[in-house]
């Protein structure tokens, strides 16, 4: 067994997608040498998605993971230390913060979290065998490779109307799935789907089975009420049935709203604890993209950054 390792740093990120190396970027060029906690998915979603075409810089669209290689090899030529590890415990109740990983026990005079948030899924496995080959869970990130084609979306709560809606702009038809008879969405969300006249809304309706070879080509559908079982051809289907923030790690430490993202102050990501900083996905149920987490990124370290100089003042 080997002996823990005891490391102090001005600042800690917790978490390795746009968010956090964006972060690093900016704090390691203020010369405030951040370490990084890349935690059990280093590159975040962003490593399991193909082709990104929605990101600036990129004119001919990139994979994924080679993005997430480009913002890394960045990060790490400034001077940010980047260590694959798991944060398991966080102490706020004092200054410098206390984060247990599995392998070190750091203190840090300032924390940024970049855990991001993880998309719900049917939990199937031909899901995730076809997962980025026709199965998706961002009609945003997503949906202008099914230009023309017919496609699918699992949920009923506002996520699944707003991805229906946008489907419908560039899609020939759009399959709206919802294993209940009346949706959980907000009344004008509802009121816009049921109206338009490009989406065909299945009740009482589940994915059993996502069917094809290499790339989608039907769903197996399942009726809640009668049991019956049916097939419907399809190119694309969309998981939006939610997503979960990774903040179980900071229990009551760090104030949340109701679905558990971090709350931060209007204008800043400052959350509830003097000195820890959110950005990303792990405190932006609205948006949550690849640009728009590098963008909170950048404010987090900027946040860090000044508040550090403060408490040298």
């Amino acid at each position: 067994m080997t002996d823990r390792q005891e490391r102090h740093t001005r600042i800690l990120i917790l978490g390795a997608g746009p968010a956090g190396y964006t972060a690093a970027i900016y704090a390691a060029r203020a010369s405030l040498t951040p370490v990084m906690v890349a935690g059990p998915q280093p590159g975040g979603q962003l490593t399991i998605t193909t082709d990104v075409e929605n990101y600036p810089g990129y004119p001919d669209g990139v994979e994924g993971p080679a993005m997430m290689e480009d913002l890394r090899k960045q990060a790490e030529r400034f001077g940010t230390e980047v260590i694959y590890d798991l944060a398991t415990e966080v102490d706020f109740g004092a200054r410098p913060f206390k984060v247990t990983t599995e392998d070190t026990d750091f203190t840090c005079d300032a924390l940024i979290v970049a855990t991001g948030a993880s998309a719900k899924y049917l939990g199937i496995e031909s899901e995730s065998r076809l997962m980025n080959k026709g199965v998706s869970a961002c009609a945003t990130c997503d949906g202008a490779f099914f230009r023309e084609q017919v496609v699918g979306v699992v949920g009923g709560g506002d996520t699944a109307m707003e991805e229906a809606q946008y489907l419908t702009r560039m899609c020939e038809h759009v399959h709206l799935f919802h294993r209940r008879d009346e949706f959980r969405a907000s009344q004008i969300m509802q009121k816009r789907t049921l109206e338009n006249p490009k989406i065909t809304v299945h009740w009482n309706t589940v994915v059993s089975e996502v069917l094809g070879d290499e790339k989608v080509s039907a769903v197996k559908l399942q009726d809640t009420q009668s049991d019956e079982h049916r097939e419907l051809a399809l190119t694309g289907l969309f998981i939006a049935i939610g997503h979960k923030p990774n903040t179980d790690v900071f229990a009551d430490g760090l104030a949340k709203d109701e679905a558990g993202y971090l709350v931060v102050q209007p204008g800043s990501t400052n959350t509830s604890v003097e000195g820890v900083f959110a950005c990303g996905d792990v405190a932006d149920k609205t948006y949550r993209q690849a640009v728009t987490a590098a963008g909170t990124g950048c404010m987090a370290a900027i946040d860090a950054e000044r508040w550090l100089a403060e408490q040298e003042d």
